[in-house]
């Protein structure tokens, strides 16, 4: 204590305040970091988002697939979901997990799916978090090396379909999923 009272073990002079003050702001300047410092991340656009979506709606319909159609940013949450009419009510969800998936694994979910069939011990993959599908139709969306999203198609008679038509949304965009991007 620097020369005053205590009251309920605390100082009470305004000097020990003061001096305690200046003792946590220098901790807290000493420990700031510049906003050069911080990560920079790639965002999704809106824009590119809904563009993805109804060209792979739009895929769908001439193939004559009623679908819907989810992207997400990198972080898993929606910037674009389109149900087509007279697609399914549960699409909107399979289309959206899809998506999830496919940007939180970073990789195609049908191809997730062949992983956990030949290797048994990742098996728990599907059962991470109530969001995560393995069924084909999802795709990472890949832009200038950087995965910042992903696409999911649910509603074709298949999940080789789905994905044909979320990669009609990859490529209006001008995005490749992970690992397809020299192909």
């Amino acid at each position: 204590m620097i020369g005053g009272k205590m009251r309920n073990g605390i100082p009470s002079d305004a000097q020990s305040i003061s001096g305690l003050a200046m003792v946590c702001l220098g901790g807290l300047l000493a420990t700031a970091v510049s906003a050069a410092e911080l990560p920079r991340e790639t965002v999704l656009p809106l824009a590119l988002a809904t563009k993805a979506a109804s060209a792979a709606v739009a895929q769908c319909a001439k193939d004559g697939y009623r679908v819907s159609v989810a992207v997400v940013d990198r972080a898993g949450v929606v910037r674009a979901l389109l149900r087509e009419d007279g697609a399914g009510p549960h699409t909107v969800d399979s289309s959206r997990k899809k998506a999830y998936t496919s940007a939180s694994l970073k990789r195609p979910t049908a191809e997730l799916g062949e992983l956990i069939a030949k290797m048994p011990a990742v098996q728990a993959l599907r059962d991470m978090n109530e969001n995560i599908l393995l069924l084909g139709g999802g795709l990472p969306i890949q832009m200038d090396g950087e995965v910042v999203g992903g696409i999911g198609v649910g509603g074709a008679p298949g999940g080789h379909l789905d994905a044909a038509c979320a990669q009609a949304g990859l490529e209006s965009i001008g995005a490749a999923p992970k690992g397809q991007k020299d192909q």
